[in-house]
């Protein structure tokens, strides 16, 4: 699926020259906090659109599995003998128990219920039921693991529980293609060929479209991220980004690092003049994608309450860096663990004021925030509210 042409002369967004525009409306308070609401976010985004769940090369061998909440399901994502990467409903099918309790582990070639001990196969199957032979109506080929829909993008692990979801570029290739204008730029970085070299989790106490809310704009950069501001004037002058164009470091910044000095080669085959530059993208409904010179930063969100999110954070790597014996990505970790815990404080901050009354209509984007209003409507119109 292509991108469609956009117009040369489009004004990026959040530029200083958008300043005359009036203000726009964020979504009501209510939006940020109801029970009902959140509920209707799962059901309406989470267990109908692609969701993603983390990276395949977390479980590389068979046997492995990790475990998410899509919408209201607990899905496991499991690889199999042959090597096939397969998710299902964390259900039982005798009695409803929970099958995998931890968020990820290793099955040594079956998956047991502690409850009476049905088992199954890696690929799904019932393969064992005591006391069940010769029961009327007992057929164990139409009693194994709910599948669920699996697709991998870039190396990411997304999941659909619609019965029949669209290809998940129909979803995915429009938004690659509203940032960067077309999918060539992305593609360059090579996504799905890099590993993972360190893994974060957060737990943050604010709605998670506050923390997406956040991620877009950088109005609030000068205030929060001088570390950031630094490496990067335009976010000190509250460019969030320009359709199509990247954010360049800034004179004597060679790389996302707390020093601003370099320790890793640029990713092979980007071109020199990526090697200074910082693309930022949100995937919805759940993945920020920021592409650095010698790495890609991933965060997951997993909604888990109207006021809290859980966030994976994924630092990706060339593999043949990842092999030396004098690998150590903690340059590249410090520096956007800092600037994550800089924005999750300001989120927590926001949920302790939107059930207020002084926030009960909603706040506004400035003209530099305008283009938040496309992920509020977005919202809007998969909850039939638009």
């Amino acid at each position: 699926m292509g991108c469609h042409e956009t117009d040369a002369e489009e004004q990026p967004i959040g530029t200083p020259a958008a300043s005359s525009k009036p203000l726009v409306s964020t979504l009501p308070g209510r939006y940020y906090h109801d029970p009902a609401i959140f509920e209707r976010e799962l059901d309406r985004i989470f267990a109908r659109l692609w969701v993603c769940a983390g990276r395949a090369d977390h479980v590389p061998e068979a046997g492995q599995y990790f475990t998410g909440q899509v919408g209201r399901e607990s899905v496991i994502v499991l690889r199999g003998s042959d090597g096939v990467l397969r998710a299902f409903v964390n259900v039982c099918r005798h009695r409803g128990a929970r099958l995998c309790s931890e968020a990820r582990g290793q099955l040594r070639g079956r998956l047991r219920c502690r409850y009476h001990g049905w088992t199954y196969g890696l690929d799904g199957r019932l393969i064992g039921a005591p006391h069940m032979t010769g029961t009327e109506g007992f057929g164990p080929e139409a009693l194994g693991l709910v599948p669920v829909a699996l697709a991998i993008w870039e190396g990411l692990v997304w999941l659909n529980l619609a019965d029949q979801p669209a290809p998940i570029a129909d979803q995915l290739t429009p938004w690659v293609c509203e940032r960067f204008g077309d999918t060539a730029t992305f593609a360059r970085y090579r996504v799905g060929e890099l590993r993972v070299g360190r893994t974060l989790t957060y737990d943050v106490r604010a709605n998670w479209k506050l923390i997406v809310e956040n991620f877009m704009e950088c109005y609030h950069c000068a205030v929060i991220h001088p570390e950031l501001s630094r490496a990067i004037p335009s976010f000190r002058a509250g460019v969030a980004y320009q359709i199509g164009r990247p954010a360049d470091f800034a004179d004597g910044i060679e790389a996302f690092t707390l020093s601003g000095r370099a320790s890793r080669l640029p990713l092979p085959g980007l071109p020199p003049e990526d090697h200074r530059r910082y693309y930022g993208l949100v995937l919805r409904p759940n993945l920020f994608v920021n592409l650095l010179p010698d790495h890609v930063l991933v965060h997951t969100l997993w909604p888990e309450a109207p006021d809290r999110t859980r966030i994976v954070c994924d630092w990706l790597f060339d593999p043949a860096v990842l092999a030396r014996a004098d690998f150590d990505p903690t340059d590249a970790v410090e520096f956007f663990d800092l600037v994550n815990r800089q924005d999750w404080e300001v989120c927590e901050l926001s949920q302790q004021g939107v059930a207020s009354k002084a926030f009960r209509a909603g706040g506004f984007f400035t003209p530099l925030e305008h283009h938040i209003r496309g992920f509020n409507d977005f919202v809007l119109a998969q909850l039939d509210e638009s």
